[in-house]
């Protein structure tokens, strides 16, 4: 894996903390933003490959200059990858799955709460059938896992996670047309937290793709 997952840096830009001066402390003079002109186009990210079992897997694509992530999946069969979710600071999408999905699929990458779930929980969102307290726990352990010993500055938590993904109280109702779709709708935008999506249909979303996946994942 071609990241520094160990690296406090990596992690404040990642989770796009570093616009908290107060939170990162002084981590934000470190940072510079990125000046895209005509020169920059070459500008690519870091893909990372998540092998989840059965020739299925989740791709990671990470451009830390751009303050863009995207997570699609490849499942045997399909010749391209399919787009989940991805998030930025101008048009975000990242609410692509629920927890007990990634959890499971994380689980299959690693048995113990690691890099897989510190990475993914972005793209994950908890609501009222969930239980948060264990949810946020496992994400705090996978966290963990990676903060080098001593460190003592900024590392991301899962009251950090929780403030973008926790979705529990604002309508936010699921759907399943019994072939194994299931998407949500969000009742109306007049919300503390928006359920920003394309899981908001049953043709909006790669749902049989990542029935597959999950099913691999079970396995």
């Amino acid at each position: 894996m071609d990241l520094p997952l160990h690296d406090p840096l990596f992690w404040a830009r990642y989770t796009f903390a570093y616009e908290d001066e107060d939170r990162v402390g002084d981590l934000a003079d470190q940072i510079e933003d990125v000046d895209l002109d005509d020169d920059d186009e070459d500008i690519e990210g870091v893909e990372v490959v998540f092998d989840v079992g059965g020739g299925c897997r989740l791709v990671l694509d990470v451009a830390l200059d751009l303050d863009q992530h995207e997570l699609e999946l490849i499942v045997p069969g399909r010749k391209k990858p399919k787009t989940l979710g991805w998030d930025d600071m101008v048009q975000w999408h990242p609410h692509a799955l629920r927890w007990s999905e990634l959890d499971l699929i994380c689980r299959a990458i690693d048995p113990a709460p690691g890099p897989a779930l510190a990475l993914l929980c972005r793209f994950a969102a908890v609501f009222e059938d969930d239980d948060v307290d264990a949810a946020a726990a496992t994400v705090d352990a996978a966290y963990a896992s990676l903060r080098p010993e001593g460190w003592t500055g900024y590392w991301p938590s899962a009251a950090e996670w929780l403030e973008r993904n926790d979705l529990r109280g604002q309508a936010v109702t699921w759907h399943t047309d019994g072939q194994g779709r299931h998407w949500a709708r969000q009742k109306d935008w007049n919300q503390e937290k928006d359920f920003y999506s394309i899981r908001q249909g049953p043709d909006t979303f790669p749902h049989d793709e990542l029935r597959t996946l999950l099913e691999a994942a079970r396995r």
